[in-house]
C-alpha cells in the first residue's frame, strides 16, 4: 500500500472511531499551542462575508465550523471518505456548505473557481508543487491561499517527526513533504504577495517549562519571544496568506 492510501486509511479509521461516540469533541489544545491557531482563525475572519472558500483536508470539520460562522459558502474535501462523511453528518444542514472526497493532488474543480482556499496541517499529505500549482489554478485572480501548518527546519522537531514514522503514526512522504521555509518562499514566487507569521520557536522547551509554569505563563514567555527574536528556522508551526497577483 502506497503512502497516500495508508494515510487515508489511517484517517478513515479515526473518522469511524469518532462518528461512534455518543458525544463527539475535539481534543483542547494547550493554551502556549493557541497563538497560530488565533492567527489562523484572524485570517479566515477577515474573508468577506459570501466568498466561495475551498477547505482542503478538512478532516473532521475541526476548522469548518468557523468557517460556516464568518457566513461564508464553504466546499470542505479530504481524501478520507469517513471523514467526509462525519462532515456531512454535522454540518449539511447548514445551505452554505458543501462536502466531497477530493485529491488535493487533483483536485477535480474548475480554473478560478474560488475565492478562498485554506488548509490547516495538511500541506504534507500531497507532492508540494502539484498541490501548489493546483490551488493557484482553482483560485480567482485576486483570491487567496490561507494555510496553517507545521515548519520543519528545527532538528528538534524533525527528530520528533521521524519518531513518529519509526512508531507508524506517520507515512514516510509526510516527512518528506512537511513544509520548510524553502516551501513558503516557493509560494512567494508562485503568488507573487504572500504575507508570514512564525509561531513557537521554543516549542522544544515546552515540556521542561510545563514542570515550573502553568500554561499561561509558558504562552506569555513564547509569544514575547516570538516578537522579540523573529527566529524563523526554530519556528514550530507558521500562517500565510498568499493572494494570487
Amino acid at each position: 500500500m502506497d503512502d497516500k492510501n495508508i494515510e487515508k486509511a489511517r484517517y478513515d479509521e479515526r473518522a469511524d472511531l469518532f462518528s461512534k461516540k455518543i458525544n463527539p469533541t475535539f481534543e483542547n489544545i494547550a493554551l502556549y499551542l493557541m497563538p497560530p491557531v488565533n492567527s489562523y482563525n484572524y485570517l479566515l475572519s477577515k474573508i468577506p462575508t459570501g466568498s466561495k472558500v475551498l477547505e482542503i483536508g478538512a478532516g473532521m470539520g475541526e476548522n469548518t465550523e468557523f468557517l460556516l460562522k464568518q457566513g461564508l459558502n464553504v466546499t470542505a474535501t479530504d481524501i478520507s471518505s469517513s471523514s467526509v462523511e462525519f462532515l456531512k453528518n454535522n454540518f449539511d444542514s447548514n445551505k452554505s456548505f458543501h462536502a466531497e472526497v477530493a485529491d488535493m493532488e487533483s483536485l477535480q474543480f474548475q480554473d478560478s473557481s474560488f475565492d478562498i482556499v485554506c488548509s490547516a496541517g495538511s500541506l504534507s499529505y500531497g507532492d508540494n508543487t502539484i498541490v501548489m500549482n493546483e490551488i493557484y489554478r482553482v483560485l480567482k485572480k485576486g483570491g487567496s491561499f490561507i494555510s496553517m501548518d507545521s515548519l520543519n527546519n528545527n532538528p528538534i522537531y524533525r527528530l520528533n517527526r521521524f519518531i513518529h514514522f519509526i512508531l507508524g503514526n506517520r507515512s514516510k512522504s509526510t516527512l518528506l513533504r512537511m513544509p520548510n521555509l524553502k516551501l513558503i518562499d516557493r509560494y512567494r514566487l508562485k503568488f507573487g504577495d504572500i504575507e508570514v507569521f512564525y509561531f513557537g520557536s521554543l516549542t522544544w522547551l515546552f515540556p521542561l517549562l510545563r514542570f515550573f509554569l502553568n500554561e499561561k505563563q509558558i504562552r506569555n514567555i513564547s509569544n514575547g519571544f516570538d516578537r522579540a527574536a523573529h527566529i524563523k528556522k526554530s519556528a514550530f508551526k507558521f500562517t500565510f496568506r498568499a493572494t494570487k497577483n
